[in-house]
């Protein structure tokens, strides 16, 4: 499959990575990885923008999908949808990745990875991915990078959506969208809901999602907004199990909600405020949950947050910009499993978690076209203490050249999760897991923005890994070392066409052998070595006055390579190279009306992203979209 795609041969050959195609006179704006926004070729950081449209046009519609072409994200789901969805950063654990929506951290669970099975792009405007440490600005789970969804704001005459898809596997999708501002209220409505048996006995999937985003901005205080956003999902998954062991009646019920009152204010020029409270809760039920060695006994998971973020902007001179704020977060998390025998444990599993941050950053632009930030956090745990962390970045402009140089060193830390605490057979406390990461790396732009390329260059090591050791107890006790390129090329030879490209070569090994999962020097399970995405679209540019002939016809492709199973205290087994193509098509037949199909998996390869869970063959998928209101 692709020979000439093996081996480190790759490291040296490839030279791309996969960002979302961006019109050449655009300029994005990035947010996460400063808390400001900022130019997208400013950023001090390893970032990736996908915008909404992009991935309506190319038919996304769950946000794990949208990440498998982000450089630097391994992205692996446990058989088909529906099933437990994790993303690797830059080969650090999942759990290392905090996942934000409009700035508030949604991580959730018992073991504190976010799921990304459940999550659909419905109602958002754009994702940023950010790389490399974030503990400075984001706390916890931000060691690794960042995921941050925006949601829409309403703004304009209101308008709306309707979208209905089918197709293989008994799959009905349908989505729906209202968006705008009546007087001084702004207002997003947004739902999706997803029915599928896919391809397996006891494989059925039903996911329903809401999202809602409210503002009022009074006309006597323009620059002052007082919303709230609102989330709701409730997904009901039967999990088949492996191949070599099926479990015929498990299934797993999950119930999430959010909700968070906040207000933005900017009071001067030069200051802008912003203050966020949240209360968020996540239910699952796993009932029966088959278990070998164990049986077929139910569990049900409670996990309640409520947090509370202010952010203040302070523009002190042209050249230096401070960002402070502080941060409360109270997290509740507990498990009932009343049949489980007494030598297992207690029948209810309870912990709570309180911390209290501080963080303060300086942004600097003592010459022009260069941006240096500096910044610390400092976070105190009720159950481990008090733990610092901070950061430097750096970027400069060659503005006659298109070309962006960047670099950032920064300490990132997690914390044990509740699953890590309450399941552990000893007593020691926990200290939270720590990294440094470096990272470098350039942009180049040529032709106005038509070609678009570059690469990085990142460096981690993890310390304070949570394992087992020989009596099965959960310590601090192994390292870790990742490394590895991302590099990216992107090209508009034409009107109307482009071409793109990821390639990500990743290095990720474990530097100790005391936690008994692994033995020294054996690569972390689950990460690939070799990653290649590529793509190529073209639109079909309207005539003048006939704006319903347009369409677009697309292509991807994603090729993986050498990635490994744990295999618990031996060395790791091979999981098998595969190459997945997908086509797509639509067809804006009238203003209001866009036809669109699409193929998964075309060559209907056989691949599985976790051994014995395999992923759906080839499937097929057409629907339509009913656009209304606007102007």
């Amino acid at each position: 499959m692709i020979p000439f795609l093996r081996g480190r041969a790759l490291l040296g050959a490839a030279v791309f990575a996969c960002v979302v195609p961006l019109r050449a006179d655009e300029k994005p704006v990035v947010v996460t990885a400063t808390r400001l926004p900022l130019p997208e070729e400013e950023v001090p950081a390893a970032v990736t923008t996908l915008r909404a449209e992009d991935l309506e046009n190319r038919q996304i519609d769950s946000v794990a999908d949208a990440l498998r072409d982000v450089p630097g994200l391994d992205v692996v789901q446990t058989g088909t949808p529906g099933q437990v969805t994790s993303v690797f950063t830059r080969g650090l654990k999942s759990e290392h990745t905090q996942v934000l929506l409009d700035g508030i951290a949604i991580n959730q669970g018992l073991a504190g990875a976010f799921n990304f099975a459940d999550l659909a792009t419905t109602g958002l405007g754009r994702i940023e991915v950010q790389r490399g440490p974030q503990s400075t600005l984001y706390g916890p789970r931000a060691l690794a990078g960042s995921i941050q969804l925006f949601s829409s704001r309403g703004q304009g005459a209101p308008r709306g959506s309707f979208s209905f898809e089918g197709g293989s596997f008994g799959t009905f999708r349908e989505r729906a969208q209202a968006s705008g501002k009546l007087g001084e209220v702004d207002f997003l409505v947004a739902g999706a809901r997803l029915d599928t048996d896919n391809d397996r006995p006891n494989n059925q999937y039903r996911a329903t999602s809401f999202l809602g985003n409210f503002g009022w901005s009074p006309r006597a205080l323009p620059n002052f907004r007082l919303g709230v956003l609102a989330t709701f999902s409730r997904d009901d998954a039967s999990n088949p199990g492996p191949t070599n062991a099926p479990t015929p009646t498990d299934n797993l019920l999950t119930k999430r909600w959010l909700l968070a009152p906040n207000v933005e204010w900017q009071t001067t020029s030069a200051i802008k405020l912003r203050a966020v409270f949240t209360l968020d809760r996540e239910e699952q039920v796993n009932d029966p949950q088959i278990d070998s060695l164990l049986g077929s006994n139910p569990t049900k998971a409670v996990f309640r947050r409520t947090q509370a973020d202010l952010q203040g902007d302070f523009e002190l001179t042209r050249w230096l910009t401070l960002t402070a704020g502080g941060y409360y977060g109270r997290t509740k998390a507990e498990q009932y499993r009343p049949l489980y025998p007494a030598s297992f444990g207690e029948p209810y599993l309870r912990d709570v978690t309180e911390s209290y941050a501080g963080f303060a950053q300086a942004s600097l632009r003592p010459l022009p076209g260069l941006l240096l930030v500096l910044g610390g956090r400092v976070e105190h745990f009720n159950d481990f203490g008090t733990i610092g962390t901070w950061r430097v970045a750096g970027s400069y402009v060659f503005a006659k050249l298109g070309l962006t140089l960047r670099t950032s060193y920064a300490t990132g830390f997690a914390p044990p999760s509740p699953q890590d605490k309450i399941f552990r057979f000893n007593t020691d406390v926990l200290d939270p897991e720590k990294s440094r990461g470096f990272d470098a790396g350039f942009e180049q732009r040529l032709a106005g923005g038509r070609v678009v390329f570059g690469a990085s260059y990142f460096y981690n090591r993890l310390s304070n890994i949570i394992g087992f050791n020989d009596f099965f107890e959960t310590l601090n006790l192994g390292r870790a070392r990742t490394q590895g390129l991302e590099s990216f090329v992107r090209w508009e030879p034409l009107d109307g066409l482009q071409l793109r490209a990821a390639y990500t070569y990743l290095d990720a090994r474990r530097t100790s052998a005391a936690d008994i999962s692994q033995p020294d020097g054996a690569r972390l399970p689950r990460r690939a070595r070799n990653t290649l995405t590529a793509g190529a679209s073209y639109q079909f540019l309207p005539e003048s006055g006939t704006p319903r002939k347009r369409a677009a016809v697309g292509l991807d492709l994603r090729y993986v390579n050498a990635r490994e199973e744990l295999n618990f205290g031996a060395p790791n087994s091979d999981v098998p190279d595969y190459t997945v193509l997908r086509v797509w098509a639509h067809w804006q037949a009238t203003a209001q009306l866009r036809l669109f199909a699409r193929v998964e998996n075309l060559t209907d390869r056989r691949y599985e992203e976790v051994p014995r869970y395999p992923n759906p063959g080839r499937a097929f998928f057409a629907g339509a979209t009913w656009s209304f209101g606007g102007r």
